[in-house]
């Protein structure tokens, strides 16, 4: 089995059980959006700025994720570049917008938390929510694999 495989069979262990898909399917990505905000938003080292004015915790996270996917799968990777650009893009467009950054990002935490606990059913709901943040950066890729399972594209 490749690791692919095992991360997305582990996440996919995990959520047999959700009791709203759609849900979960519009959560997930928030926790994404609203972590990622989270680091975008603190100080950065002064040697960032110099390399990059984009470079922060937050853009360093997605560059790391990016090449971790790489790793573990070159298709699912080519598919995730646009959700990791596209997060990345609202992110640099926050920055310089009147809404607060913090704010935000705090806000799609919170309404993904929610949205996770509310996709759930069962026994177990907070074990499993901590679970979906230990795995948050899988979740998305787990969600194209579905996707790319139902069009039969190769991973």
């Amino acid at each position: 089995m490749s690791e692919i495989d095992g991360w997305l069979a582990r996440y996919e262990a995990n959520h047999r059980d959700l009791r709203n898909p759609v849900v979960y399917w519009a959560a997930a990505p928030m926790i994404v959006l609203g972590t990622v905000g989270l680091l975008w938003y603190l100080p950065a080292p002064a040697r960032f700025a110099e390399i990059s004015p984009l470079l922060n915790w937050g853009s360093a996270f997605l560059m790391a994720t990016a090449i971790y996917y790489f790793i573990i799968s070159l298709s699912l990777a080519i598919g995730m570049l646009p959700f990791l650009l596209g997060i990345a893009a609202i992110h640099v467009w926050l920055v310089q917008s009147a809404y607060p950054q913090l704010g935000v990002s705090v806000g799609l935490l919170t309404a993904g938390t929610v949205g996770l606990w509310l996709g759930r059913r069962g026994p177990g709901i907070a074990a499993a929510v901590l679970q979906d943040f230990q795995l948050m950066m899988i979740g998305p890729v787990w969600l194209l694999s579905v996707l790319y399972k139902r069009f039969r594209v190769p991973f």
